[in-house]
């Protein structure tokens, strides 16, 4: 779905910007333009951010917690 329809942002790139290592909406704005413009996306691409980094998170601790 698009979420900043400004700039045309989707929210597969976000994710996507999230696996690459953005953290923060400061940088989802510098590599992809999110929130730069009237703003009303700023929330809902937040939340997004927000959960991809706790699935990261969940995927990273699931890999460590089985045996070697």
């Amino acid at each position: 779905m698009y979420v900043c329809l400004c700039t045309g942002v989707t929210d597969h790139q976000i994710r996507a910007a999230a696996e690459n290592g953005c953290s923060s909406m400061r940088q989802l704005g510098k590599e992809l333009g999110v929130g730069r413009q009237c703003g009303r996306c700023a929330c809902t691409a937040r939340e997004i951010l927000r959960e991809s980094q706790s699935e990261s998170y969940l995927s990273l601790a699931n890999m460590l917690a089985q045996p070697a």
